[in-house]
């Protein structure tokens, strides 16, 4: 996740990430630019252009923020991961989709630790 100034300004990044063999996918293009390689069939690296003072700026770094300080945390999302993995080894999607609940039990209980301000403008 690369922090941006606003989705407009960022438009740009585009060709500069296609020379790096960066493709882009309007996927949730009200929220952020989001680019894969080596395609969006076969994604082996992800890279989001998200504005600094957006909602999902602030819950993913809560999520991050939240994970390195709680070591319980941690351990629960490294099994989820693998026993995911596991279940779903060429299912992308679901297995994204099945970590869903524990990334949002995570990030209301993060976002509920920050103090306003920094919810509001996270620093980048």
């Amino acid at each position: 996740m690369v922090g941006v100034r606003d989705l407009t300004s960022s438009r740009d990044a585009r060709a500069a990430l296609a020379d790096l063999d960066y493709v882009y996918f309007p996927y949730r293009p009200d929220v952020m630019h989001w680019f894969c390689k080596p395609s969006p069939a076969r994604r082996t690296h992800h890279l989001h252009l998200v504005p600094v003072s957006s909602p999902l700026w602030a819950e993913r770094l809560a999520f991050r923020d939240y994970l390195r300080n709680s070591t319980e945390a941690r351990i629960e999302y490294a099994a989820l991961k693998v026993s995911l993995a596991e279940r779903f080894p060429f299912d992308r999607e679901a297995y994204t989709e099945a970590k869903g609940a524990f990334i949002e039990r995570i990030v209301v209980r993060a976002l509920g630790q920050r103090p306003q301000a920094e919810v509001a403008t996270p620093s980048a």
